[in-house]
């Protein structure tokens, strides 16, 4: 569901992606403050519906469930919530 998004209509770079990912995470968790940017832009004009971010944030926790355990990680769970939920939002704004 979420391949055609990334690698088709957005066409991501991903070593470059997850670079960015590792540095927006560790800005948001751990105060590394090595992330700057706007990540809402990135998905403005791709074909990106609610399902897609309920089905990131499934894996997402999954990912997280998989390998983290602690106030970290379920601050990371929540975070992620957060952040779907105000994309989706601003995503549906945009789209009416």
């Amino acid at each position: 569901m979420l391949a055609p998004v990334f690698n088709d209509d957005a066409k991501v770079d991903w070593p470059l992606h997850l670079e960015k990912m590792y540095r927006f995470w560790g800005t948001l968790l751990i105060g590394t403050m090595d992330y700057n940017g706007s990540p809402f832009d990135k998905h403005i004009g791709h074909n990106i519906k609610s399902e897609h971010f309920d089905r990131w944030l499934k894996l997402f926790d999954e990912t997280i469930d998989t390998h983290f355990a602690g106030p970290k990680a379920d601050e990371a769970k929540h975070k992620a919530k957060n952040i779907g939920m105000i994309f989706k939002y601003k995503l549906e704004g945009i789209g009416s």
